[in-house]
This record gives C-alpha cells, sequence and structure tokens, in this order.
C-alpha cells in the first residue's frame, strides 16, 4: 500500500484553495496538464515509444537508470549491436555485458541485473519475452516486474505504458520535479507515491501525453537550476512559482525604496 494510501498528505500552503473540496486536486492537475498540452502537444500527438518486444524496453529502462537518455541509447545501441538477442546476451557472460553497456554507467552493477533478469523470465516463461505478462493486467504486471532485481515503480510503470499499452504514469526526476513545485504533493514525497497520486485523480487517456509533456517541461522550462518561471505558463497555479515570483517582486520594490530613501 503506498504511502499517501496509508496517511492522507494533500499539500497545504500558498494555493489551499485547489485542493479544499471533492475533486478538487483533480481539477488542479488537470488544469496544468491542460496548459501542458496547449505547450508541448504530445496528447494530441503521442510518441511511439514502443518496442517489439516488451522485455527490450524493460532493458532500455534499467540502463536509463542514473544517467541521461543519451548514455542510455549509446549503451542500448552497443548491446543491440553485439548481441544480436537476448540469449546471446545471457551466454555472453557479465564481462562482455559490462563493456557493451558502459556508457549508461554503473556497468557492473546493470550487467548483472541485466543478466539476472534475463535468467529469471526464460525460467518464468521458457525463453526471453515477457509479452504474455500482458495478460495478467495491470497489476498482475507490476506486481512481477518490480520483483525482478533493479526494477522499480518508475521502471515497470514504463513497461506498461510505452510497450504493453497499459495505463500507468511513470515518474521520473523531471516528472517528480515539476509535480513538487507546483504543489501537488509534498517536497520530500517518494516518486512511487507521485504515480499513485497521479493515476488516481488523471483519466488514463492522459497518462502517455501527460508524462511526455512534463518531461518536456521538466527539461526545457521547470529545470531542476535556474528554472525559466516567467517563462512558464503554470505559473499561476504553481506554488514555487508564485513564491519566486513575489520574491523578485519584493526584492523590487525594496530596491526602488532604497532609491527613495537616498
Amino acid at each position: 500500500m503506498s504511502r499517501l494510501e496509508r496517511k492522507e498528505s494533500t499539500p497545504r500552503g500558498p494555493f489551499p484553495e485547489a485542493v479544499d473540496g471533492p475533486g478538487m486536486l483533480a481539477r488542479w492537475i488537470g488544469s496544468a496538464l491542460d496548459l501542458l498540452e496547449a505547450m508541448w502537444h504530445n496528447e494530441a500527438n503521442p510518441p511511439e515509444l514502443a518496442h517489439g518486444e516488451p522485455l527490450d524496453g524493460l532493458i532500455l529502462t534499467v540502463l536509463s537508470q542514473n544517467t541521461n537518455d543519451h548514455n542510455r541509447d549509446m549503451a542500448f545501441e552497443r548491446l543491440k549491436g553485439r548481441f544480436p538477442t537476448w540469449a546471446s546476451v545471457a551466454e555472453a557472460g557479465v564481462e562482455a555485458l559490462e563493456d557493451a553497456v558502459r556508457p549508461a554507467g554503473l556497468a557492473p552493477t546493470k550487467a548483472r541485473r541485466i543478466l539476472e533478469i534475463l535468467e529469471t523470465v526464460r525460467r518464468d516463461f521458457g525463453g526471453y519475452s515477457i509479452a504474455p505478462l500482458e495478460a495478467r493486467g495491470r497489476d498482475g504486471v507490476r506486481e512481477y516486474l518490480t520483483a525482478l532485481p533493479g526494477v522499480g515503480a518508475k521502471t515497470a510503470a514504463c513497461v506498461l505504458l510505452f510497450d504493453m499499452k497499459l495505463p500507468a504514469f511513470p515518474v521520473d526526476t523531471h516528472v517528480g520535479r515539476v509535480c513538487r513545485r507546483i504543489g501537488f504533493v509534498p517536497e520530500k514525497t517518494a516518486a512511487e507515491d507521485i504515480s499513485f497520486l497521479l493515476e488516481r485523480e488523471v483519466p488514463p487517456e492522459r497518462y502517455l501525453g501527460g508524462h511526455v509533456n512534463m518531461i518536456e517541461h521538466g527539461r526545457a522550462v521547470c529545470r531542476a537550476r535556474r528554472p525559466l518561471c516567467g517563462a512558464c505558463p503554470l505559473t499561476a497555479l504553481c506554488n514555487a512559482g508564485r513564491a519566486l515570483i513575489a520574491a523578485e517582486r519584493d526584492e523590487e520594490m525594496r530596491e526602488l525604496q532604497s532609491h527613495e530613501d537616498s
């Protein structure tokens, strides 16, 4: 059970009216998603992120942990270029696999996890495919995937959403930052709990486009350092943006007052 299920932690603060009353949090999130869609358009034009075999998406997401997309993709291309099948990866051994995935960082750890995942999948399904998992539905797939070594809630949600077309809302560093800054959740809320909240409050048909819109916004505008709040369409809905702009306004007033006094 998620911590948000165990204990209500709906945020209060500079924007309390957004979460007071039935359905208000859903409307607040929905308004933010509408503004993001007007800016990034990924709900109207959803990207095709699926792989022919969901196991490819799973391994790709494992490689993405603690690195950027460029390094992840480089490692995955090297891996697939050197080993044309997952059976050949399993037979290659850990040292060869480490070298192939080195661009993604943490190569020894990721190589061991990939080999353990492949062995578990082969044992459970008689081959190197997790496509049969889809028949178990979202909860069954999530339960199986998160029991695999190195597979957490975000990785499982990515496989569900992108590769199995099952409803899930992955929360990476960008989505988490956007949600915390806006104020949908308290600052220290875990990514898994943010995912639970979004899946509870957002219609499933908005998951894919909303997820990608948040990522694009987090990269380009709501950046980890020096966010561009002045260029953000969410400022009126955002706790952090409103606070930053108010602080800047106060500083301008202090400077103006200082000039008048002198």
